[in-house]
């Protein structure tokens, strides 16, 4: 057997090896960009200098406080200048960040907390009456520290966060994990069936996944991002991190609200944002009643529903490039990517919005996509027919289920993650989700994508949001019905008009059976819960 020469005394060192950390990315741009705007927070404003200087003094202020490696810190937050700190200030601390979606009830934030085993909750003063409910109900409540304008007054005997940041720095100043393996952050599915399960991502996947989106979304020092995504969701699809790892401008948003976000872009020059279908339904919406145009292009990277031809013809009329991304809370957001290729720049909004519907490519810290045979687990042909699971594999998939090695262990069945996404793949290598497992309907025999169905409702002119779902019927068995949103919401509901919309874009037997109008109900993150609506229909009705 050959010796390998080149494995012989080429040792790991301190000199040629540290365990990546997107905490080193704060640290650089501190030193590169000292004085530059960081963080933008309403009429808050801190340069790089100064975030790193506060980072640094909640990451003291949580030690102070008894938090040491391995313990979890919970944030319950909007997207303040606190959220985006706890991204930096709880890993430095050694400590694993839990950032709590800041809709859900005081009996699911428990129930997240007492599985996490949260040591410290830090919280905005708008939730002063939950958080407290929330310890109050807890056998091992987490110490509470106040955060917010009022938070000193409000807090009571709770530490005020402002006092956490004005800590001293740790004399030995802060040293990167032991093991980039180590674990930064905690994320909660949004259960939808049963407990919610905890995500938990290492250093290594959020380095990684923030250098990811800062290549494939073409950011750099000049990017100003505005937060339209909650931080809350995938740690922000680790844009948390990766606005920072450009020296970039974060621009805080505790509200998604058209006219805002139209002024927070116009006054300090946005040039990307994120965010789920509605929120850019929302924002064209407002852009089409007022007339309005973009001064300069932002990009949106746009996650959920592939964008439906009339939303992509809106969004070029409003001056919104539109990358469309796809991944799950397992996979640090973004694992999928749709790259524009240069023969699709003068293709009619139709034909582009017909390969934008495709999912794409892989992310830059994602090995392999693979469509495959729900059953064997083999590669199905790229042909854009052959319907099978998208598995995925690489750098930026989580490390497992906490305390859950059950579930972690079907999800990583056969050395592949899988997403439970019904998928084709197209001969050039794109994928393209058709639906998910538990939304494809079954009628008569016949699959019926209900993300096609939406496709044509969202090209009716008269219809800001649409879902599909199956409907329990006794003759098939199940049948399509669509539950839709007007964008006037006096409009009167035409099951008639609508039906006849429907049968001149697709099958008879694709076509809804049933119109039901009004709100729809959604997750913290815009995305519509179909399983909701599904509890509205029963058989007969």
């Amino acid at each position: 057997m050959s010796t390998n020469l080149y494995a012989q005394g080429l040792d790991k060192r301190e000199a040629n090896y540290s365990p990546l950390t997107p905490i080193s990315f704060l640290y650089r741009s501190a030193a590169i960009f000292p004085h530059k705007t960081a963080v933008i927070d309403g009429e808050r404003r801190f340069d790089y200098a100064t975030l790193l200087r506060r980072c640094e003094g909640v990451a003291a202020g949580l030690r102070a406080l008894g938090v040491g490696p391995g313990d979890c810190v919970a944030v319950l937050c909007p997207n303040t200048h606190v959220a985006l700190e706890a991204h930096y200030a709880v890993p430095m601390a050694g400590a694993v960040l839990n950032a709590l979606n800041i809709r859900l009830d005081a009996a699911t934030l428990r129930y997240i907390l007492e599985h996490g085993q949260a040591r410290v909750l830090i919280y905005d003063t708008q939730f002063e009456a939950i958080a407290h409910e929330i310890a109050a109900g807890m056998a091992q409540p987490p110490r509470l520290v106040a955060a917010g304008a009022a938070s000193a007054a409000a807090a009571g005997a709770a530490p005020d966060y402002e006092a956490l940041a004005a800590h001293a720095p740790a004399p030995q100043g802060w040293t990167r994990p032991a093991d980039e393996w180590d674990a930064i952050a905690l994320n909660y599915t949004s259960g939808t069936t049963g407990n919610p399960k905890g995500v938990v991502y290492h250093h290594r996947g959020a380095y990684l996944a923030a250098m990811s989106n800062a290549l494939a979304f073409g950011m750099g020092r000049d990017a100003v991002y505005l937060w339209t995504l909650p931080m809350f969701h995938c740690n922000g699809w680790c844009f948390t991190w990766a606005v920072t790892a450009v020296g970039g401008t974060h621009v805080c948003l505790q509200k998604v609200q058209a006219d805002a976000v139209r002024a927070l872009i116009e006054r300090h020059g946005v040039s990307h944002m994120c965010g789920a279908p509605v929120v850019l339904n929302l924002l064209l919406n407002e852009f089409a009643q007022r007339g309005a145009r973009l001064p300069a292009p932002v990009q949106f990277v746009l996650g959920g529903a592939a964008p439906p031809v009339a939303v992509i013809g809106h969004a070029r009329q409003a001056g919104f490039e539109i990358i469309h991304a796809y991944g799950l809370t397992e996979t640090y957001g973004p694992s999928a990517l749709c790259v524009r290729q240069a023969d699709w720049d003068g293709l009619d909004d139709e034909a582009l919005a017909a390969r934008m519907a495709r999912q794409g490519v892989a992310n830059f810290a994602i090995d392999a996509l693979r469509v495959a045979d729900r059953a064997t687990g083999q590669a199905l042909p790229q042909d854009g027919a052959a319907l099978g699971e998208l598995l995925i594999r690489g750098n930026t998939v989580m490390k497992g289920y906490l305390k859950d090695p059950q579930a972690t262990e079907q999800a990583f069945e056969g050395g592949w993650f899988h997403s439970g996404d019904l998928t084709v793949a197209h001969p050039d290598g794109y994928v393209e989700v058709k639906d998910r497992a538990k939304d494809i309907i079954i009628s008569g025999g016949e699959n019926i994508s209900s993300k096609e169905i939406e496709d044509v409702l969202y090209t009716h002119p008269q219809i800001l949001e649409a879902a599909v779902v199956a409907a329990p019927d006794d003759k098939w068995g199940e049948v399509p019905c669509a539950f839709i949103c007007f964008k006037d919401p006096d409009q009167a509901l035409d099951e008639r008009a609508l039906t006849e919309f429907c049968r001149a874009r697709l099958a008879p037997f694709k076509t809804p059976k049933r119109f039901i109008a009004g709100e729809l109900p959604k997750t913290a993150t815009g995305k519509i819960r179909k399983n909701v609506l599904r509890t509205r229909l029963k058989p007969g009705d």
